[in-house]
């Protein structure tokens, strides 16, 4: 697959709300992630630490209410969306927590991703 073509089936399934099958899809097995300072999980690598991670985030979910995600922006093998989470924490109240998510590709799967937003 192309970087185009990655970036276009991500957006897709994060537009759906599923990261699962991205991940199995689209994510090499020694995936590289980056987040800002003071999240919850500032760096997770390999496969079984992306879905602790997403296991973790979901565990703090009480209620999503939407998810926006822009159409991807591509550049050789490296591609940007944004998006707009509408969700409430456990303990906190409901935020629109907006980011933008930077992934680089290679031989068709995504082999990092770093996320730039502002923890609370």
């Amino acid at each position: 697959m192309t970087t185009k073509e990655v970036a276009e089936k991500l957006v897709g399934f994060c537009r759906q709300g599923d990261f699962e099958s991205a991940y199995r899809d689209l994510y090499s097995p020694e995936i590289e992630s980056i987040e800002p300072e003071g999240s919850p999980t500032p760096y997770a690598k390999g496969m079984d630490e992306i879905m602790k991670k997403s296991q973790q985030f979901a565990e703090m979910v009480e209620e999503m209410f939407g998810n926006e995600v822009s159409d991807p922006l591509v550049a050789d093998n490296h591609f940007c969306c944004s998006m707009v989470m509408d969700v409430q924490f456990k303990g906190m109240g409901r935020i629109k927590m907006g980011e933008l998510c930077v992934y680089e590709v290679k031989e068709g799967k995504i082999v990092k991703e770093q996320f730039f937003y502002e923890p609370e």
